[in-house]
């Protein structure tokens, strides 16, 4: 009877548990939208959002105000590239203070030397270049329209218009400054750079101890090995482009003398300027130094000239930048492009000069904050592997 009894009472009541799991069921938390794989995609995507704003924000914040970041920005690439020459000096008994000066004046001697030999080699020939110039770029013009694969003139002419805009173009033109605007801008980022270029040399260890301050423990610890390796990025990849700079403009312009090309010396500057703008600069002046081949001394000269060309980016890609910046510059050539196009667009000719390392810093942060820079473990032995996978 008892039994029965129990069986009976159980009956309800396991009645009611499933009635109330039904109503369970039926009845979700309010959380349980963002629950599944749909919500989850709606939660990453506004988060990339929130991101993506946050960093077209502060991009556009910053271009307000790119007096003072571009001066910041090449002071530190200067500071980082004789940072070591610095540290020599004091190894050698030198004060800190005598140090730095040695080297600031040492620095500012060299690229105002630089400068001087760029602008006299250049301004008497500057006109007659730029007459070559546009005389190979009709004779090539031409011979496209009359070759054997004729080409619409329609299409050429706005193929040139469309250069000559994007030379011009309103990026270029921002901020409507003209004429006299340029020169005092210039002027004044120049001494803006030069004061806080000291400074970095002087103090630049306090800076950043002074920025660290807030940070504790491991993040403080990463936060300083991001700075160490930043330095040596920045300062490999200057070192390392100068030289590659100096072998381009050494071997193409010496190919032009051997060829008897007229204004090979202004040319041969141009290809140091412009080899400091990585996978496009050199080849950029090597065109211009075809069209004037073509002009002065005819196809087959110009072919040659192009030929040479090809010749020392080879040996620039292949040879010379892995052994003279070694793992400064560890990005994909498709990431250099991408990185010179948004610097182009951004800051004009210097962005694209200032794109390229500052896209091979941040990448060297990402591998330092990850634990996945192959430097780590000789910066800091008794620090743990991380878990992460390289990418």
């Amino acid at each position: 009877m008892a039994r029965a009894a129990n069986m009976s009472g159980d009956e309800p009541s396991a009645a009611s548990d499933a009635a109330v799991g039904t109503g369970n069921r039926k009845q979700k938390p309010p959380n349980a939208l963002w629950a599944d794989g749909l919500g989850r995609v709606g939660i990453r995507s506004a988060q990339v959002l929130l991101i993506l704003t946050v960093a077209v924000v502060s991009v556009y914040a910053l271009m307000q105000i790119k007096l003072l970041v571009i001066p910041i920005l090449i002071a530190l690439i200067l500071a980082a590239a004789i940072g070591p020459f610095v540290n020599m000096l004091r190894r050698r008994g030198l004060p800190g203070g005598a140090a730095t000066a040695v080297a600031f004046v040492a620095l500012l001697v060299v690229l105002g030397a630089v400068g001087t030999v760029i602008y006299l080699s250049i301004r008497n020939q500057w006109a007659e270049l730029a007459q070559q110039a546009s005389a190979g770029l009709d004779e090539l013009e031409q011979f496209l329209v009359n070759g054997p694969i004729p080409i619409d003139p329609a299409q050429l002419d706005q193929a040139r218009e469309g250069i000559i805009q994007f030379a011009t173009s309103s990026q270029a033109r921002s901020g409507a400054i003209t004429g006299l605007s340029v020169v005092t801008e210039f002027l004044a980022g120049a001494g803006l750079m030069v004061v806080i270029l000291f400074f970095f040399l002087k103090d630049g260890a306090k800076i950043w101890n002074f920025l660290l301050r807030p940070f504790k423990g491991e993040r403080e610890a990463k936060l300083r090995r991001v700075g160490s390796r930043t330095l040596e990025v920045l300062g490999g990849y200057v070192r390392g482009t100068a030289i590659v700079a100096l072998v381009d403009a050494v071997a193409i312009g010496a190919a032009l003398l051997i060829l008897q090309v007229p204004l090979a010396i202004p040319l041969a500057i141009i290809v140091f300027i412009t080899a400091f703008i990585p996978l496009v600069g050199a080849t950029v002046a090597g065109i211009l130094a075809a069209l004037v081949a073509l002009v002065a001394n005819g196809p087959v000269v110009a072919l040659i000239v192009v030929a040479v060309v090809v010749a020392v980016n080879q040996l620039e890609g292949d040879l010379l930048q892995p052994i003279v910046m070694g793992k400064s510059l560890q990005l994909h050539a498709l990431v250099i492009l991408m990185a010179l196009t948004a610097g182009t667009i951004l800051a004009g000719i210097i962005g694209a000069v200032l794109s390229v390392p500052l896209a091979a810093v941040a990448w060297a942060i990402i591998q330092v904050w990850t634990a996945e820079d192959p430097n780590l473990k000789d910066m800091n032995p008794d620090l743990p592997p991380a878990n992460t996978q390289p990418i």
